[in-house]
């Protein structure tokens, strides 16, 4: 189903219905909508009004005093060549530029106290460009957003319900004053926010054997079909990298869903796959955000293979597990809501730490049609705060190829599904390979263009390249950034849990070759592609922090947002250009990967050897003022990679330009 933005006349046509009711009575002046749905999101079931009693945070994301200064700051500190390039600001520098004009904190603090919001519980959140509002009842929140809050669940499933409303209004003169209220129109469950729908969790598959014995293993050969550390070592070029950054250098790996992982299965893990590992090194740390939960004695696949992959690449760099919980939900139980937004919860966790891991990856995603556009940019916007304080945030491409079904809208035309915060254009989306020498995209491998999110400069050159080379074929793709931005391997991963050995696609239980005194029980094998891609994305925050261990020990700040290097012509010599494979779906054939950027593999998969050496000439001091062709003679006759087109948004001596290319997006 196509969602369309509902007008004032839909509002008060629908006004006589339960679940989909957006209440308009006159308050603080005339009010218009400013999202909703016009029915419950697909999949979804109204449960009907919440108990009494309950309230809701919410979260109030303000203009700030000057539109664009956040992203053009963003650009300054991640262009290569800028001037001010990788001088990341600090959090007090950043509140400097979210703030919102005093006029917006005063008709926003007058309309809230119009409603009978005490003072005591507004507090300022995300930096200083949002403003949290707790322990509203529900009533009052109905009121305040002109909203019909209601309990909706998953349909199908035992989820616990969340508290969402299908619309909400505010009044007129703080539209423009007012970017998003959340949580409202964004429907999303732990398996919603997943990027496949799977329940893998071990609690419900029982805990296989233990380990009967720790003895040697043969090494696997690059001719077994298993993906390994070993292989990924190899095929990305780390193998000769030991970090020496221990201080300072962190990744940070994001869990959600009360999915954790075991400190047990990492030791075993790592004891197979880095031989010599010590094992007091290989640890991580848990931090819990917004009522989440640790308890390692019920790993999940996704946790397990997200610190197991990124440790076996990154060793011994520090890791911070972050434990979220979920969007705002109803138990029965305790008849309480878990307070607070998934995504605004975790960011603004990370905000207010006084160190943030360098490096952020996250395995989740959602379908970006099924997420409110004010919402969206909301979360992006928080997401370049973050770019600009040196943060690198890795988000996976998507699992169904250009999308799931026959994706036709309301007119019949087939319309492609890209996944959000993986178009987001702050961040960097990872997509999926397979095999190796060469390797060949993945199929699962989600990539397209935004419908929300316009083609950033980065994007400039290499993607209207690819859309000449379509041709005619799909016409009318959106002129929106495109996904990925790079991949890396994604099939056939073999992971540890329970102290048992498991592959995380295909239906065999033939325990893998390194695994052969592990005990496999066939319930742990539950094919899920999501698990495969966020196999590609733990690889690529491993080799990113590597990255940035060597850039830390020589004195440098970290790459922080990473795309504009990765666009450059010398960010694109340290990849390895993926020419083949196609990503179907909508029951098309999706996109074929081509020489160049294309939207199944993006850039390519990263070769950390030719990467470290781009790096190393960056900090050259001889080539500070140099074009990147210059210190890069490489001849490449793929139009995508046109040095003279490139090196004219990522100049060296950038004041020679007038108008900075980052300002037309």
């Amino acid at each position: 189903m196509r969602y369309r933005w509902l007008s004032v006349l839909f509002v008060l046509t629908v006004v006589s219905l339960t679940c989909l009711a957006i209440p308009l009575a006159q308050q603080w002046h005339d009010i218009s909508v400013k999202h909703a749905w016009n029915a419950v999101p697909d999949n979804w079931e109204c449960l009907g009004p919440p108990p009494p009693g309950i309230t809701i945070d919410l979260y109030v994301a303000l203009q700030p005093k000057e539109e664009n200064i956040l992203r053009e700051a963003l650009y300054e500190v991640s262009t290569p060549g800028h001037p001010k390039y990788g001088k990341h600001l600090s959090k007090k520098e950043v509140a400097k530029l979210v703030e919102p004009h005093p006029d917006t904190l005063e008709l926003v603090h007058s309309w809230l106290a119009h409603h009978g919001v005490h003072s005591s519980s507004i507090s300022t959140s995300h930096g200083g460009g949002w403003l949290t509002v707790t322990d509203v009842p529900v009533p009052q929140a109905n009121e305040l957003l002109g909203a019909s809050y209601q309990l909706y669940r998953l349909a199908g499933t035992n989820d616990t319900a969340i508290l969402r409303t299908v619309g909400y209004a505010l009044p007129k003169v703080l539209h423009p004053h007012v970017n998003t209220v959340a949580p409202t129109t964004f429907f999303a469950s732990a398996h919603a926010l997943q990027l496949t729908p799977h329940g893998h969790s071990s609690r419900t598959a029982g805990a296989p054997e233990k380990v009967a014995s720790r003895g040697p293993v043969s090494v696997l050969s690059s001719r077994d079909e298993d993906m390994t550390p070993e292989e990924l070592r190899r095929l990305y070029n780390t193998y000769t990298y030991q970090p020496t950054a221990l201080t300072q250098n962190t990744i940070g790996v994001l869990g959600y869903g009360h999915d954790f992982p075991s400190p047990t299965d990492l030791d075993l893990f790592m004891s197979m796959f880095r031989p010599g590992s010590d094992p007091d090194g290989v640890t991580f740390t848990v931090e819990l955000v917004n009522g989440g939960e640790y308890d390692p004695s019920w790993p999940g696949f996704e946790a397990n293979l997200d610190l197991q992959y990124s440790q076996a690449i990154a060793y011994p760099t520090p890791h911070i597990f972050y434990s979220v919980g979920g969007q705002l939900m109803w138990t029965s139980v305790t008849d309480e809501p878990i307070a607070g937004d998934f995504f605004l919860a975790w960011v603004d966790h990370l905000i207010d730490q006084e160190k943030i891991p360098q490096t952020m990856t996250t395995s989740y995603g959602v379908n970006e049609k099924e997420v409110p556009e004010d919402y969206a940019w909301g979360v992006c916007r928080l997401f370049s705060q973050l770019g600009v304080l040196g943060i690198s945030i890795l988000f996976p491409s998507g699992d169904h190829g250009v999308g799931v079904g026959n994706c036709q809208d309301a007119s019949g035309r087939v319309q492609f599904i890209p996944k959000f915060p993986a178009t987001c254009p702050y961040i960097t989306s990872v997509g999926g390979t397979t095999q190796s020498d060469p390797e060949v995209a993945a199929a699962l491998s989600g990539g397209g263009f935004s419908n929300y999110f316009r083609r950033p400069a980065y994007q400039n050159v290499v993607v209207p390249a690819f859309l000449h080379s379509l041709g005619n074929q799909y016409d009318g793709i959106p002129d929106g950034r495109g996904v990925p931005d790079i991949s890396a391997q994604a099939l056939n991963f073999v992971i540890v849990i329970h102290s048992a050995g498991a592959r995380v696609s295909g239906t065999s239980c033939s325990t893998p070759v390194r695994l052969k005194h592990i005990a496999c029980r066939p319930t742990l094998l539950r094919p899920s592609p999501s698990i495969q891609l966020i196999a590609s994305v733990q690889t690529v925050a491993g080799i990113i922090s590597l990255l940035n261990d060597f850039l830390i020990s020589e004195g440098k700040s970290p790459l922080g947002f990473l795309n504009p290097l990765l666009y450059s012509t010398a960010g694109m010599s340290g990849l390895n250009d993926i020419i083949s494979g196609s990503n179907p779906g909508c029951d098309t054939d999706g996109f074929t990967a081509i020489a160049g950027w294309d939207p199944v593999t993006g850039l390519g998969t990263p070769d950390f050897s030719r990467l470290l050496h781009v790096l190393r000439a960056r900090i050259d001091p001889g080539n500070q003022r140099r074009t990147f062709s210059d210190v890069f003679n490489k001849s490449d006759t793929a139009a995508t990679r046109d040095a003279k087109g490139i090196d004219e948004y990522f100049l060296i001596n950038s004041s020679t330009r007038a108008i900075p290319a980052y300002k037309h997006d």
